[in-house]
């Protein structure tokens, strides 16, 4: 008996016989008979009818093969940039849930009366705490963030401290992160099949932040990290739902797209800082464009950065991701000072050395607290939460330097503050028809002969 099928592009017939099974490949030309190959159909009553492999057994043989196997799983499994599901969590998911196992938890759920409502409710109390942590790490994230903006601007205005300097000093001093690892039993440079995307990792965190700092050179602060903030918004959003397929909700999206509508009232031009009744001078107005062009590579080079610790949440540790940024920094920043031969200056009194200390404490908490997030929360919204560091950078100023804010301003940073605290109100406190529907959901899937 002899069967053809289409497999892997190639026309492959199988000849099934009592004793023997042969196999012959041939290209894509229609099948005839050729001359050698006998075909013989037992009939009943025939010596080895009862051996021959019936249809159903040619089937399981199919269904074993290697070629057919991938061929499912890669309809089952689709493919991203960076990497494909993860399917050992679904075989692990599936042995446990088979035999005794599924046995034991089907009495289990069925054994309390009332179970239901004591699982959600078990699941609910989880859920909340460890959102309220997540959402605690990134509003502290987000006021390190402003606080990192005001000390970086003070060390630059009152001891000429550069901040590619700032940078480098902070990326020695977080080579201290590598206990964790190391503590942790871990190699420091990531699991194995895993390295060579924690170093793209870090090498676009490290170029996101020589970008950022190099850029206060050119533009002020203020506008500099705004810029950053809202370019990593806004292509942390695109590239997760490229490359990773996470697509953000429609209540998410709009309270993101008014976040960034806030910081662009914060990015209008001032009158003094408006060009309309005076000449422009081209060297000012090409380093403020190469200034900004440099804020909005360093957005670039953050979503990626963002995305790309989403996608190895579950394999690299805060501790790992963060000594990976510190070498990579140590690496790609003294090539920039090099490369901009910009000059050295080390801090020559007490003030100055706390203020760098200070600094490289923000940076740390900024980043365990962001980073953190990430294993819990789409990119978008991350960064979305720390745009806060923008009205916390205004009040600080305000506080040090008393400049009345203009009008754009005040209205940008009033709908920061209420984009963020509506992001945290909808994932801390969701609404009861929500809740009610997972609830039928639940005791659905409960009451159901299919579990």
């Amino acid at each position: 008996m002899e069967s053809a099928h289409l497999l892997s592009g190639s026309k492959k017939r199988v000849k099934i016989h009592p004793h023997t099974v042969t196999a012959k490949y041939a290209t894509q030309t229609p099948y005839s008979p050729q001359p050698g190959i006998h075909t013989h159909f037992p009939q009943p009553g025939d010596e080895g009818y009862d051996d021959a492999p019936s249809f159903e057994d040619f089937g399981s043989f199919l269904e074993e093969t290697s070629d057919r196997k991938q061929l499912t799983e890669s309809k089952r499994w689709p493919l991203t940039l960076f990497g494909s599901k993860d399917k050992d969590t679904s075989h692990k998911l599936q042995a446990s849930g088979g035999g005794e196992g599924s046995e034991l938890g089907t009495k289990a759920v069925k054994g309390s009366g009332k179970g239901v409502g004591e699982q959600l409710a078990s699941f609910g109390e989880a859920s909340v705490s460890a959102s309220r942590l997540t959402w605690l790490g990134l509003l502290g994230a987000a006021l390190a963030h402003g606080c990192l903006i005001v000390l970086t601007r003070l060390a630059y205005e009152r001891f000429s401290l550069g901040p590619l300097f700032l940078l480098l000093v902070r990326s020695v001093i977080q080579l201290l992160s590598v206990a964790v690892p190391l503590h942790r039993a871990e190699n420091p440079f990531g699991p194995e099949g895993y390295r060579l995307r924690l170093l793209c990792y870090g090498i676009a965190y490290s170029l996101s932040l020589c970008c950022a700092y190099l850029s206060l050179t050119f533009v002020s602060s203020e506008n500099g990290s705004t810029t950053w903030r809202l370019a990593t918004t806004a292509l942390s959003a695109t590239l997760a739902f490229l490359l990773l397929e996470e697509k953000l909700g429609l209540a998410d999206g709009i309270t993101l797209a008014s976040g960034l509508c806030g910081l662009g009232l914060v990015l209008l031009p001032t009158a003094d800082e408006s060009y309309e009744d005076a000449p422009v001078d081209p060297v000012t107005f090409w380093r403020g464009a190469f200034g900004w062009s440099l804020s909005a590579l360093a957005g670039l080079w953050m979503a990626l950065a963002l995305v790309g610790y989403r996608s190895l949440k579950d394999r690299v540790g805060v501790g790992t991701a963060l000594f990976t940024v510190s070498w990579t920094g140590c690496l790609l920043t003294p090539a920039t000072l090099i490369l901009l031969q910009e000059g050295w200056s080390w801090p020559m009194s007490l003030p100055a050395w706390s203020l760098v200390l200070g600094l490289v404490a923000f940076s740390i908490a900024a980043f365990l607290g962001m980073t953190h997030a990430l294993t819990r929360l789409h990119p978008a919204v991350v960064s979305a939460s720390q745009s806060l560091e923008v009205p916390v950078a205004m009040l600080l100023h305000l506080a040090t330097l008393p400049l009345a804010p203009t009008a754009p301003e005040v209205v940008g940073n009033l709908m920061i503050m209420l984009s963020v605290g509506w992001l945290v109100v909808m994932k801390l406190f969701p609404s009861r028809g929500a809740g009610r529907r997972q609830r039928e959901e639940y005791e659905e899937i409960l009451d159901s002969p299919i579990k």
